[in-house]
């Protein structure tokens, strides 16, 4: 198929880095979201584990991790396949627990797909991964 602009198809990598710093700004506002709002988070009484101030501050470290390491770069699918299973958590369960999930189901989908995508596109421009 003919492509309407084939003089700009070299900054195809460029799209997944994109992508890679988009998602996990996302992710590191989530944590800072998780951050700032653990007392009230604590309050929620979850289903197995109850509740504690230990949840949101859990939440806001793993989300911390999964955003510093696509910002980076560093283990980029990795990271956006914990990313995906964030995003799907947050849209399963936005409806019963929704003081803790901030973004809305039709954020997470993006979000889950941006992350799918940067897991099968690969890390795109300025990543450390390395291929095995």
């Amino acid at each position: 198929m003919l492509s309407l602009f084939p003089d700009i198809l070299f900054l195809a990598p460029v799209s997944a880095t994109i992508l890679r710093i988009v998602a996990g700004v996302a992710f590191l506002s989530l944590a800072w979201i998780h951050w700032q709002k653990r007392d009230e988070m604590s309050q929620i009484d979850f289903i197995v584990v109850g509740r504690g101030m230990w949840i949101p501050i859990f939440a806001s470290v793993f989300e911390l991790i999964i955003g510093v390491g696509l910002i980076i770069g560093i283990y980029a699918q990795a990271m956006a396949l914990l990313g995906a299973l964030a995003a799907l958590k947050s849209f399963i369960w936005k409806r019963r627990y929704s003081g803790l999930f901030p973004l809305s189901r039709t954020e997470s989908v993006l979000l889950f797909v941006i992350c799918i995508s940067v897991v099968l596109t690969g890390a795109g421009a300025f990543a450390f991964d390395l291929p095995l």
